[in-house]
C-alpha cells in the first residue's frame, strides 16, 4: 500500500502540544485585554460571498482568495470564498445589524483567515488575526484612534517578551495634503507605494523611484526629507509645521497625530510610541491615523501589528456613514517570529489534573467512578486503561498528568483512594 503524504499543506500551521499551549496562552491573553478595554467579541462567518469579500479589495486579492466549491444544495447561491481578513466582513456585519448595535461599537474578532498567496518563511496561508475596531455612526471622535493603539500596546505588554515593542504612528492626511500642495495627485499612488517600500530597499532605489515617476530634483529632496521626519510628538509636530505647507488636509493630519500621541503620552505610553512619516500602510482604505508595531531590536522581522482609521469602508454596502478605526495582531506570524528568535518561553502542554490508574481490568469500573468524582470536584481526570504492567501505566500517567490515583483491590473494597503528586 502506497503511503500518503501526511505533511500539512504548505502555509498551514500545525503545532505540537507544548507549542500549541503557548499559542493558546497568547491568544487568550489578547482576548482578555480586548475585553478589559471594553471591546465586545463577535465572530463573522469564515465563508462569505465573493462580491462582499472583494467589495473593497485591490491588487491581487481576487487571485489570492480561496473559493468554495458549490454543492447541489448551494448551486443557486452566489460565488463564495473563505474570508481573507476581518475588516470587510465586519463592515458587512455592522450594516446588517446596524439597528441592533450601540454606537460607537467597540468590537473584537479573533479567528482564522485565509489567503492563497505564496507560502514563505513566517508567512502563512491560514493564519489567526486578533482584531479590535471601533465603528461610529455619522462620526467617530479621534480619541478612539488612540484607544485602539493603547489596547494593542497593552496586549503586547502581557506577552512577557524579552524585547521592547514600538508603535510607529503617522496620519495619511499629512502625506495626502503634501501631495495636494504640490499638485502631485496624479502620482499619489506611486508615491505611497515608494514610501511604503522604502525600508526594504536601499536609499538610492527610493530616490530613483521618485525620479522615474517624474518628480524633479527639488520634489525628490522634499519627499526624502519628509520620509525622515521621526520622533516624539512635539519634535515631529514642530518639523511638519515648519515645512510651510498650507494645505488644510496636511494641517488637519498634524492636528490629529498631535492629539492621538498626546492621549497616549497621558496614558503613560511615551516610551512605546514614535511619530514616523515612513508609515503609510499599503491598504487603500486608510484615511487618517495609521500605525505599525515593530520590535526595534529585531528590525529584520518587520511589522508585527498594524492598522488605522477608515472613514467609509462600509460605503459599498450602505449610504450610511460608518467611520471606523481598527488594528490587528497577526498572531500566527507573530508566534512564528517569537519562537524563531527565542523571544517567548514555551509553555508546558497543560497536563490533566489527575490520572486514575486501575491495576487490572477488575478495577476499571471503580476507577471510572473515581474519575467522575474528580471531575465533579472541578478537576480534569482521565482513566489509564492500558493493557500493560503497572510500571508502564505509571510512566504514561507521569507524562500526561499532575497527580495520580492508583486503584487496586483494597481501594475497591474500601471505596477509598489516595492521591499522589507527580509535579
Amino acid at each position: 500500500m502506497k503511503k500518503m503524504n501526511t505533511n500539512p499543506i504548505s502555509g498551514m500551521q500545525e503545532l505540537l502540544p507544548e507549542a500549541q499551549a503557548t499559542f493558546n496562552k497568547l491568544k487568550n491573553k489578547i482576548g482578555e485585554v480586548y475585553h478589559r478595554h471594553g471591546y465586545l467579541n463577535i465572530e463573522t462567518p469564515i465563508i462569505d460571498r465573493c462580491d462582499i469579500l472583494l467589495a473593497k479589495a485591490g491588487g491581487d486579492t481576487e487571485k489570492q482568495i480561496y473559493k468554495v466549491f458549490k454543492t447541489a444544495e448551494t448551486a443557486d447561491e452566489a460565488d463564495q470564498a473563505l474570508r481573507f481578513d476581518h475588516t470587510v466582513p465586519l463592515a458587512r456585519y455592522v450594516v446588517q445589524h446596524e439597528n441592533d448595535l450601540t454606537f460607537p461599537f467597540k468590537v473584537s474578532q479573533i479567528g482564522r483567515n485565509f489567503r492563497g498567496e505564496r507560502a514563505q518563511k513566517g508567512r502563512f496561508r491560514e493564519f489567526y488575526q486578533c482584531d479590535v475596531d471601533v465603528i461610529g455612526r455619522g462620526n467617530l471622535p479621534i480619541y478612539y484612534d488612540a484607544d485602539v493603539i493603547a489596547t494593542l500596546l497593552d496586549a503586547f505588554s502581557r506577552f512577557e517578551l524579552n524585547t521592547p515593542v514600538l508603535a510607529r504612528i503617522s496620519n495619511r492626511k499629512i502625506l495626502s495634503g503634501l501631495i495636494a500642495e504640490f499638485n502631485l495627485e496624479n502620482k499619489s499612488e506611486d508615491i505611497y507605494s515608494i514610501i511604503d517600500h522604502a525600508e526594504k530597499v536601499p536609499l538610492e532605489k527610493t530616490k530613483s523611484g521618485f525620479e522615474e515617476i517624474g518628480l524633479g530634483s527639488e520634489r525628490v529632496t522634499m519627499m526624502l526629507d519628509f520620509m525622515e521626519v521621526r520622533g516624539g510628538r512635539e519634535e515631529v509636530v514642530g518639523k511638519l509645521s515648519s515645512m510651510g505647507v498650507q494645505n488644510e488636509m496636511f494641517l488637519a493630519g498634524i492636528r490629529e497625530i498631535d492629539t492621538v500621541m498626546g492621549i497616549l503620552e497621558a496614558e503613560g505610553y511615551s516610551n512605546a510610541i514614535v511619530a514616523d512619516m515612513k508609515i503609510v500602510r499599503g491598504l487603500d482604505y486608510y484615511t487618517g491615523t495609521v500605525f505599525e508595531f515593530n520590535l526595534p531590536e529585531y528590525s529584520q522581522v518587520g511589522s508585527v501589528c498594524g492598522g488605522g482609521r477608515y472613514e467609509n469602508l462600509a460605503g459599498y454596502f450602505t449610504d450610511q456613514t460608518l467611520p471606523g478605526v481598527g488594528g490587528s495582531i497577526g498572531l500566527t506570524r507573530l508566534f512564528y517570529v517569537l519562537n524563531e528568535y527565542g523571544l517567548v518561553k514555551n509553555q508546558n502542554a497543560q497536563p490533566v489534573d489527575v490520572a486514575v490508574v486501575p491495576i487490572t481490568e477488575n478495577e476499571l469500573a471503580y476507577a471510572t467512578e473515581v474519575a467522575n468524582e474528580v471531575r465533579k470536584g472541578g478537576e480534569s481526570a482521565m482513566v489509564v486503561a492500558l493493557d500493560k504492567k503497572l510500571g508502564d501505566k505509571m510512566a504514561y500517567a507521569a507524562k500526561v498528568a499532575k497527580k495520580c490515583i492508583v486503584i487496586g483491590e483494597n481501594e475497591v473494597e474500601s471505596c477509598s483512594y489516595r492521591v499522589k503528586e507527580f509535579r
